[in-house]
């Protein structure tokens, strides 16, 4: 029996992770954290998630929590993942993240902790968005040249970062595929007289409004033609489905003592 821990207990995530954590043969909910501001403290985290009590409260030590863990899932914030990072890396336990919005130098320190405990990293966790990038993957590498990529992104009006982690990931993707770099060609938006789109440039677009799960199309412009690839979200229990079975591959890993840095490719066997 896998022992999960959850950063981020009383979020929207946090509680789907918990109903499904819940729900399985194999996993035990053994501890929950959130920030103080979640208004969640002390409250039963089954309770919060729907399920009824499991005995779990959630608490606002992210340490205590990662302790009485075997995998920690996170899902909050920039700066309580890099604690959350630390403490698995301090503890030696594995951590599955699905927290966006890190920046160059918090994403340095989740690498580093991989050398030394099994680490998954995905701004999206859902399969059918790592299929997606798959299949951007491939079609950036078929159509060449010889389209405008642009990169389209819907969410629900609470969401703090923009473009979304998935929108980002879609982009590294296709500058991935044209082997350039994504900070020398990525345009956010466009707004006045902005000349002509230059050629080579990978486009973003967001929007925010009422409670859209998650909608993201990559466009692929030609001459008479246009292929788009879109993923739509319309519940978060595909996400945490693929998020649960990113804790039972960290907690395979763990268990033989292998430590790396990996992401849902690593789960779906979607490598090259």
């Amino acid at each position: 029996m896998t022992r999960v821990g959850i950063c981020g207990a009383a979020g929207q995530m946090g509680r789907t992770i918990t109903q499904l954590v819940t729900a399985s043969d194999d996993l035990e909910l053994t501890s929950a954290c959130d920030h103080s501001s979640s208004g969640a403290i002390d409250r039963d985290c089954g309770e919060i998630a729907g399920v009824g009590s499991i005995n779990v409260p959630i608490i606002e030590g992210i340490s205590d929590s990662v302790r009485n863990c075997d995998v920690l899932v996170d899902f909050s914030h920039a700066d309580s993942c890099v604690e959350a990072v630390e403490s698995c890396k301090e503890e030696n336990k594995g951590l599955v993240i699905g927290t966006t919005g890190l920046s160059d130098a918090q994403l340095a320190i989740v690498r580093s902790a991989a050398d030394a405990v099994p680490v998954l990293m995905s701004p999206n966790m859902s399969i059918g968005v790592n299929i997606t990038f798959k299949l951007v993957e491939m079609a950036t590498k078929a159509l060449g040249d010889d389209v405008d990529i642009e990169i389209f992104e819907i969410h629900h009006s609470l969401k703090n970062d923009s473009p979304s982690g998935t929108a980002v990931r879609l982009g590294e993707v296709v500058a991935d595929a044209r082997k350039v770099a994504l900070a020398d060609k990525e345009v956010h938006g466009r707004v006045g007289h902005t000349g002509r789109r230059e050629k080579g440039t990978i486009g973003f677009h967001s929007a925010r409004g009422g409670d859209i799960v998650g909608e993201h199309t990559v466009v692929f412009a030609g001459t008479g033609e246009r292929v788009e690839i879109t993923h739509r979200a319309q519940s978060r229990v595909n996400f945490g489905a693929g998020a649960i079975r990113a804790v039972r591959f960290i907690a395979r890993k763990l268990a033989v003592g292998e430590s790396g840095f990996f992401d849902m490719d690593s789960v779906l066997g979607l490598g090259a």
